[in-house]
């Protein structure tokens, strides 16, 4: 059982890292603090964790597995019990033989290069013998169907598959209370329907399940229990039959995405679009010959021919590790290894023209996040710096408020339309995006939505990389399946 009797908790300033507040004077709070939490989650339980970008939910989660206050430090409150024994005072190693984690960016919680040694790891620090370690690996692998996955370096795997691999160092260990943090940010539907049988799996082995997530639709079914945190309180808690009760209008007004699940794919949006008839070459983006191949050989792009409408949003979709990113690296010039020309507006653009003409907002916003403060981000994105400029754009965003603060003390949804925001801000004709609504609440989605048909407007041509159906249907004017083209 586990127990939060009440819980207040502020981070305050560390030396830095992910979510650390790096820079600044005097102490800093980050956001994501906790107030007033009680809360119990029974043996056995599947209890869903929703609500806002920033309002809690990871820093629950942080307080359940032992990080908070062992790694991340702050102002801590009450006490966390697991079992009965207060995991405040206990040692991490210890917690982590009850409470496995699936991490927001599976990224930070890889201690291997590869993913065969990144499932043995968790049980070889529980000391298992090597028999029992092998044996269990088998299990997961055959289980999660991860065969094409296993002895691939890290490094190579798409979000998606990381995803999938951070899902398996947890399956593989046994224990018997499993946190995830948005576990589906990053994952095709095919990859959702697989991830949702696993936790109906882990569900009928008695296994105690958290999962802090804001799309909602394919655990709606699963949830015995939904909490909605709003500024680091419990605002709501809804019962299995409060669910069942619920419409997706209601949790819309809610400020939460949609509870109706469909395994089968949305037909391609393709009626707002022109016909081939109806536009000549100059109402396209056009690649020719894009190619990319990793140092082992592994061919990850090969895309002869495409077109893309011109001052239109098309989404690009298919399932992970099909070369979503890979592509859009490849469009913007990144990456030496990348072959091939864009034609656009009567104009050839090579590799560095591309450099000079695209701006691509990554899947992980960690990477391009520089500065001490999140105004700065934006104003160094501009042609000339104009800080009234900058300001409207945070504003439009709803992250004015955090003008001043260091960008990696945000949240992943505030962090997101940071660099949404630097994007914007560089003017530039080509907007790529990809997963931008990962890690969102339904209202920055809209607001996402939003932001692409005035970029739209302004005559840019946006290409968005998603997963997220709800997205495609708010502002995507086309959609088109990488796979359709990609022929790797």
């Amino acid at each position: 059982m586990i127990e939060l009797k009440n819980i207040n908790f502020e981070y305050i300033k560390t030396d830095g890292g992910e979510n650390g507040a790096a820079g600044g004077q005097g102490e800093t709070v980050w956001n994501g603090s906790l107030h007033d939490i009680n809360l119990t989650v029974s043996d056995g339980e599947f209890l869903l964790l929703t609500g806002g970008s920033g309002c809690g939910k990871t820093t629950l989660l942080r307080l359940v597995n032992g990080l908070i206050p062992n790694f991340f430090e702050g102002k801590l409150e009450g006490s966390i019990k697991i079992n009965g024994i207060d995991i405040s005072h206990a040692e991490l190693y210890d917690t982590a033989k009850t409470v496995s984690t699936v991490f927001q960016n599976p990224r930070s919680q890889f201690f291997n290069v590869d993913t065969t040694s990144e499932l043995a790891f968790a049980c070889e620090n529980q000391g298992m013998e090597e028999g029992e370690i092998l044996k269990r690996i088998e299990n997961t692998v055959n289980a999660l169907h991860l065969e094409p996955l296993m002895n691939r370096s890290l490094f190579e795997l798409s979000g998606g598959q990381k995803q999938k691999i951070a899902c398996a160092s947890v399956a593989v260990t046994g224990n018997k209370i499993i946190l995830l943090d948005e576990p589906s940010a990053n994952l095709d539907l095919h990859s959702i329907c697989e991830l949702k049988e696993l936790l109906k799996k882990w569900k009928a082995e008695k296994k105690t399940i958290v999962v802090a997530e804001h799309r909602i639709s394919y655990l709606w079914d699963l949830a015995d229990r939904t909490i909605v945190l709003n500024n680091g309180q419990l605002q709501k808690e809804l019962s299995r039959t409060q669910m069942n009760k619920l419409t997706e209008e209601a949790l819309h007004k809610m400020g939460l995405r949609t509870n109706v699940f469909s395994s089968a794919e949305v037909q391609n949006k393709t009626e707002k679009s022109k016909s081939d008839s109806e536009c000549d070459v100059k109402d396209y983006l056009t690649i020719k010959n894009f190619f990319y191949k990793y140092k082992n050989g592994l061919v990850a792009l090969n895309i002869p021919y495409m077109k893309i409408p011109s001052g239109q949003i098309t989404a690009i979709t298919g399932e992970n590790g099909k070369g979503k990113t890979t592509f859009l690296n490849t469009l913007c010039g990144l990456g030496h290894r990348a072959k091939g020309v864009m034609e656009y507006k009567g104009k050839s653009y090579k590799r560095s023209a591309r450099q000079k003409s695209v701006f691509l907002v990554m899947q992980d916003v960690n990477h391009q996040l520089f500065t001490e403060s999140v105004l700065d981000e934006v104003l160094i994105s501009q042609e000339e710096a104009n800080e009234e400029a900058a300001h409207k754009i945070l504003t439009s965003l709803d992250i004015e408020q955090f003008a001043d603060r260091h960008p990696q003390s945000l949240s992943g949804g505030q962090k997101q339309r940071v660099a949404v925001a630097s994007a914007i801000a560089s003017g530039r004709d080509i907007m790529l995006f990809d997963e931008p609504t990962s890690g969102l609440d339904y209202t920055h989605m809209l607001q996402i939505g939003k932001i692409l048909r005035s970029l739209q407007a302004m005559g840019k041509t946006v290409i968005v990389v998603t997963h997220d159906r709800e997205l495609i249907k708010e502002c995507c004017d086309e959609e088109i399946s990488l796979g359709d083209f990609n022929k790797v």
